[in-house]
């Protein structure tokens, strides 16, 4: 049997997994299924959203990339993000006062941007690690008739992207290879760019979310994590049972981004993409949605459509047509292990 490559799990087995394990009571609304943001539960006249990520690439600033990371999936199911709670391992021999507190203001400064309160946890120093790993669990709230999925998506659908693809990973990269990204001859000036990334434009994609649904309908939206655009495509395609067509030339990339990924070999479809929003809408709402965003002062693309499944999700550029390579294994890691 085969061991297991760092990434997440191969989408079938998780499937199978949360076919043969995952039960739900009649009260859950969205369950475990793959693609889907966040659990959603019905509390009588509001619903509950709960959501947990952990934060396993990055080590600098990982209390608020734990609260954004989990409070983008709230945002994405139409829902205000409330109460957060972190469980905190550290490694042995390693851990100090001034780090658990460096890491408890990041999480603090998160949570006052966003207006969420830190309700609890649990923390340890623990053997087997060999950095500090920051698993977040996020709840909020959504109305009934406010609630969207990552299963939404209808044949004829637009399919928008805010910001551009790979913030995230530009940050990572800038963050945890400063060194030798200057040693590569990068400019201190882009490297100190792209660590700021996490801020501006910003991981976080709640207001996007907040704008999105504001203005227009929407059927789907989805927050492009772990094996970055490409497989977000995926899992709404898949959520949905529907196809895609996706317009290479359309995607929104970074200049800063793009070097970096470059730099060392990664594809920047398939790294770590916090930071940008997948929104599905009708045709004759995209527009709208678009020009409230861009008014906002955020970026946003049309760069696909629905269609249905039968014509699979695929990547189309000039006249070529392929389909959309999947990123079981995110392409960030290619920092991290051999």
């Amino acid at each position: 049997m085969s061991i297991l490559k760092p990434g997440k799990l191969p989408p079938d087995l998780l499937q199978r997994l949360l076919t043969t394990y995952a039960k739900a009571d009649s009260r859950v609304i969205v369950g475990a299924a793959v693609g889907e943001d966040a659990a959603v539960i019905d509390m009588g006249n509001h619903y509950l959203i709960a959501k947990s990520d952990p934060i396993t690439f990055a080590t600098d600033a990982i209390g608020y990339y734990a609260v954004v990371v989990n409070a983008n999936d709230i945002a994405t199911r139409g829902g205000q993000p409330k109460w957060f709670l972190a469980t905190l391992l550290l490694p042995e021999d390693r851990t100090t006062e001034t780090l658990v507190e460096s890491i408890f203001a990041q999480i603090h400064q998160a949570c006052e941007s966003f207006g969420i309160a830190l309700i609890g946890g649990h923390t340890e120093v623990t053997y087997g690690v060999d950095r500090p790993i920051l698993s977040g669990h996020m709840l909020g709230e959504v109305a009934p008739d406010a609630l969207v999925t990552t299963g939404g998506a209808q044949v004829g659908d637009v399919l928008l992207l805010t910001k551009g693809i790979c913030i995230e990973g530009a940050s990572i990269i800038a963050r945890e290879r400063e060194a030798d990204l200057r040693h590569r001859g990068i400019s201190d000036v882009l490297i100190q760019r792209a660590q700021n990334f996490l801020y501006e434009p910003g991981i976080s994609v709640v207001r996007d979310a907040q704008i999105a649904c504001t203005a227009g309908r929407v059927h789907a939206m989805h927050d492009p994590t772990e094996g970055g655009l490409a497989m977000a495509i995926h899992e709404v395609a898949t959520a949905a049972c529907v196809g895609l067509v996706v317009e290479h030339s359309q995607i929104p990339l970074l200049e800063e981004a793009a070097l970096l990924c470059h730099t060392y070999g990664l594809n920047p479809l398939g790294t770590i993409a916090s930071g940008a929003l997948l929104i599905v809408a009708p045709a004759q709402d995209a527009s709208m949605i678009q020009g409230e965003l861009r008014g906002n002062g955020i970026q946003c693309a049309a760069i696909g459509r629905i269609v249905p499944a039968s014509e699979g999700v695929m990547l189309t550029s000039g006249q070529s047509r392929q389909p959309l390579p999947r990123f079981v294994r995110d392409e960030i890691t290619k920092l991290f292990v051999l």
